[in-house]
């Protein structure tokens, strides 16, 4: 185990997510990143205890949660295995942070509309929509799912007036960016921050994990050509279903030679 995992491991009573759930995230995170191979048994349970310094019972809990998500093959006489994944993730591959990527990845997925309608904006969605605080909203909430396994929770604002242009039917058949552009809204450019976040309960039964998982958060405001911003979304993601790429360059900035993006 990396001095990193142990970090991750250690905690204090006050910690709320139990030890062996802690034990799985690591263990989880070391075999989708591949320190095992398929011929490679991960350590036995009496190496794991020393390594994470818990009790064999808790080493089982999380080895069992491995087993059940269908990570790792038990052999009797042999030891427990990582189970070999030969297809990236088609969801990974789709999402880079441009524009028509993102389109494309909406015509690939399912999406379910957990909740559709107007609200008053609040401070932060205000901010973002250059409208004022209370001003009329249309919000939703949609679970976007790759072959039947749910990767994303998003949450979405737009103004009212393009709001008005589509129904929660369309919001389940399109993306959204696509009626963005039929309510004569043509996107141009994005702005967007990425986070890590932790997995709250209702957000975990949502995404088929467990409490405390991590979560990339993204936030985005996008803009049409005029420099309007049109939408504002708050994103959830599983991480290991999300790949943000970009390119990056040299250039002079007050005489010294830095990256720009």
């Amino acid at each position: 185990m990396t001095d990193l995992s142990k970090r991750q491991l250690s905690g204090d009573a006050s910690d709320p997510w139990p030890k062996h759930h802690r034990v799985y995230l690591v263990l989880r995170q070391e075999i989708l990143e591949g320190r095992y191979t398929p011929e490679q048994p991960l350590p036995n349970e009496i190496l794991l205890t020393e390594q994470f310094q818990v009790s064999r019972i808790t080493i089982r809990k999380a080895m069992e949660r491995l087993d059940r998500e269908g990570l790792v093959v038990r052999y009797r006489g042999k030891g427990t295995f990582p189970v070999a994944s030969n297809e990236s993730s088609p969801v990974q591959a789709s999402i880079s942070g441009v524009i028509e990527n993102l389109i494309a990845m909406g015509l690939k997925t399912e999406v379910k509309v957990l909740d559709f309608g107007y609200v008053a904006a609040s401070a932060e969605v205000a901010q973002a929509l250059a409208v004022d605080a209370g001003s009329v909203v249309q919000k939703a909430t949609r679970v976007r799912s790759h072959r039947g396994a749910p990767f994303s929770l998003l949450t979405t604002y737009v103004p009212e007036a393009i709001g008005r242009t589509f129904s929660e039917q369309d919001m389940a058949s399109q993306p959204l960016l696509l009626l963005l552009e039929r309510a004569g809204a043509k996107v141009a450019r994005a702005e967007q921050a990425i986070t890590a976040k932790l997995a709250t309960p209702s957000q975990a039964s949502l995404l088929d994990m467990e409490p405390g998982d991590a979560l990339l958060c993204i936030r985005r405001t996008v803009f049409d050509e005029d420099d309007r911003p049109v939408e504002y979304i708050e994103g959830f993601y599983c991480p290991d279903t999300y790949e943000h790429q970009m390119s990056l360059g040299r250039k002079t900035h007050n005489n010294k030679r830095v990256w720009d993006a």
